[in-house]
């Protein structure tokens, strides 16, 4: 989840707001190949694709505030 300060930087700078959704991308993009060719165990995984979606909301609510 993104905290409070780091949301506020966004809605003040769009300069952040677009390094933090590319970050993200990248950081989700990244999770989804290590978890195609994962031989992780299932605790492992579990984890693993929880982060991703967790990623996937921070993600969801930056593009709100960059379509505000």
């Amino acid at each position: 989840m993104i905290d409070a300060y780091t949301l506020e930087q966004c809605r003040k700078d769009e300069e952040v707001l677009q390094l933090k959704i590319k970050n993200l991308e990248h950081a989700i993009q990244q999770s989804e190949a290590m978890i195609a060719e994962s031989n992780m165990d299932g605790d492992a995984l579990t984890f693993l694709r929880r982060k991703v979606a967790e990623s996937m909301q921070d993600l969801e609510v930056l593009y709100l505030l960059k379509s505000d």
